[in-house]
């Protein structure tokens, strides 16, 4: 038997991204295996948490964070080989399981009434200390004055995908979670969903950078993330994607 060049046994790249891209992603990997018949591993969870994982070594060679600061903190640790990129834009959905009585509205008035009724007795968001969306739906219940009445009864999600199964799941009466989530149609089938307005919380921008041990498939994924094709399915699943070529 022949011997195989070293190349042959290259693992495809580690990708460490958001889960609140997961069903774009998916989506964005497929079209770049057909286009280019190179695949590469992708890892999701919340950004907070790949941070950490980055700097203590972790062998990703690309991260796609749900939020620009933690591209910063790499960036300015020197652990980042890129300045931080713009990829997309995210924004909050509303949700509750397709069969509750809770009436959605973009200024929370069913959510109050539900609450102030004993309606709600779990309600689920991203864990705010390392999760984007978290956070974000954090701003979102101090605006409208719920945060501390509604604390008791948060269910927090590991990350955004996990907040996202728990609102649709049954096991909360409602939540916010990513609208690229509930977008989604093994999502949107179970969930009624309403887009909510980013008016009321910082922006949801997202960004990505290659890491130091970046091989060539890895910076073709990055190109190809910003390419038309993959933009274009980022706007899909309800995401504002930047004007070409801006950082």
């Amino acid at each position: 038997m022949g011997l195989l060049a070293p190349s042959a046994w290259a693992q495809p790249p580690a990708i460490a991204a958001a889960a609140n891209i997961k069903f774009a992603l998916d989506e964005i990997a497929a079209e770049f295996q057909q286009q280019t018949g190179q695949q590469v591993r992708i890892s999701y969870g919340s950004s907070g948490n790949f941070v950490a994982q980055i700097r203590h070594g972790a062998p990703f060679e690309l991260f796609l964070s749900a939020d620009h600061k933690y591209l910063q903190q790499l960036s300015q640790d020197g652990v980042a080989i890129t300045a931080p990129q713009l990829y997309a834009s995210g924004k909050l959905a509303l949700v509750t399981p397709k069969n509750s009585p809770i009436s959605l509205d973009p200024e929370l008035q069913g959510i109050k009434q539900a609450l102030a009724q004993g309606q709600i007795k779990r309600f689920t968001i991203a864990n705010p200390e390392h999760a984007p969306y978290g956070e974000r739906a954090q701003e979102v219940l101090e605006h409208y004055g719920l945060w501390q009445p509604m604390e008791s009864f948060l269910i927090l999600g590991e990350n955004a995908s996990q907040a996202a199964q728990f609102a649709i799941s049954g096991s909360t009466q409602a939540g916010i979670v990513a609208l690229s989530l509930a977008k989604a149609p093994q999502f949107a089938a179970k969930a009624n969903i309403l887009e909510l307005p980013e008016s009321y919380h910082q922006p949801l921008t997202q960004y990505m950078s290659l890491l130091p041990n970046a091989g060539d498939t890895a910076k073709a994924f990055y190109q190809f993330i910003l390419s038309d094709k993959a933009q274009t399915i980022f706007k899909h699943y309800g995401f504002a994607v930047p004007e070409s070529g801006k950082p």
